[in-house]
């Protein structure tokens, strides 16, 4: 059987930050205007280099509501956004799972950032208006094997 290389899944996507470290996991609201957590907050330190978690090509790179925002749209139509985090790629750039997209900001000066406190980048995955579990995505489907 082929071997899956390390931090990559079999569904080809992979950790956007290494070690990986799940801080706070994805919590969805019971209704789409309620508070929740939409997406997985993983550890990481000021400067930390963000990957992006499959090929796609960043659709934006900039701040948004006081937060350093990056996003990478992949070609089945999801995408992903990492805050806070400052884009070392060009909006438009066409990117390659685990290629480096950007670094985590200084958490210090990131106030506007629920990472802030905890030290970590909060990677969230959207398909249209709806979240998904980032880390259904590392899993993938569960096969079972024959005896």
């Amino acid at each position: 059987a082929p071997v899956t290389p390390p931090g990559v899944s079999r569904t080809g996507w992979q950790w956007p930050v290494t070690p990986p470290h799940v801080l706070r996991p994805f919590a969805p609201p019971p209704v789409r205007w309620a508070s929740g957590h939409r997406g997985v907050d993983l550890g990481a330190a000021s400067g930390v280099t963000v990957r992006a978690p499959a090929p796609g090509v960043v659709t934006y790179a900039g701040v948004l509501a006081g937060r350093s925002v990056l996003v990478v749209t992949h070609a089945n139509g999801l995408r992903s956004t990492f805050e806070p985090v400052i884009a070392d790629v060009a909006v438009g750039t066409r990117v390659a799972g685990g290629e480096p997209v950007g670094k985590v900001a200084n958490l210090v000066l990131s106030a506007g950032s629920h990472c802030a406190a905890m030290g970590c980048v909060h990677w969230g995955v959207l398909r249209g208006e709806t979240y998904l579990d980032p880390l259904a995505l590392l899993r993938g489907p569960i096969v079972l094997l024959p005896l």
